[in-house]
């Protein structure tokens, strides 16, 4: 007997919700800057990556695009993927977005931050064996009110916080990053 395999099904519950969460945040934001990136991944990545945009239309959660008063950014050196990246993370229970956004940033960097708005909305294609899903990536804009960095993260992925005055050449999603600061 063969097993029935409802991946597909999976992937188009996912879709439907990262309609519904892009066009939510779409609709509350004006003049958000776009963009999409692509992901090719194992057939058991595919499947977590599903069902967490299933559950709120977001496969990495919310994250923070802080800067300081000399227009420094803030990166966290992630370990799993050992590259900069924006602070952020998943989003628990019934928290918002932005709210998400924020307490990632006080558990990965220790600051507080006036938020400002949605600054970046990504599409994340997934692509894996054969199945094809996305998911929405918010990114919000904050100014820092303290600027003192405490690593506290407590999954552990988070080893290190800085500010940067150039982005280094290992940020994740630099280029994107780089078009937005030049706009800002």
């Amino acid at each position: 007997m063969t097993a029935v395999d409802n991946l597909w099904y999976l992937a188009d519950e996912a879709d439907q919700q990262a309609e519904q969460t892009h066009h939510q945040l779409q609709s509350a934001h004006d003049g958000i800057t776009e963009f999409t990136k692509t992901r090719w991944v194992s057939r058991r990545r595919f499947r977590t990556v599903a069902q967490r945009i299933s559950e709120n239309g977001l496969p990495y959660g919310a994250h923070a695009l802080v800067t300081d008063d000399n227009g420094a950014v803030l990166l966290v050196r992630h370990r799993d993927v050992d590259m900069w990246v924006l602070p952020g993370g998943e989003v628990d229970g019934e928290e918002s977005f932005e709210a998400a956004a924020r307490r990632e940033l006080t558990e990965e960097a220790g600051i507080e931050a006036t938020f400002d708005g949605l600054a970046l909305l990504g599409r994340v294609e997934f692509h894996g064996d054969g199945h094809t899903t996305w998911g929405v990536l918010p990114i919000y804009e904050a100014e820092a009110e303290t600027t003192e960095l405490t690593v506290e993260d407590p999954d552990g992925e988070i080893v290190r916080a800085r500010w940067f005055e150039t982005l280094p050449d290992d940020a994740r999603d630099r280029s994107v990053l780089q078009s937005w600061l030049e706009d800002d």
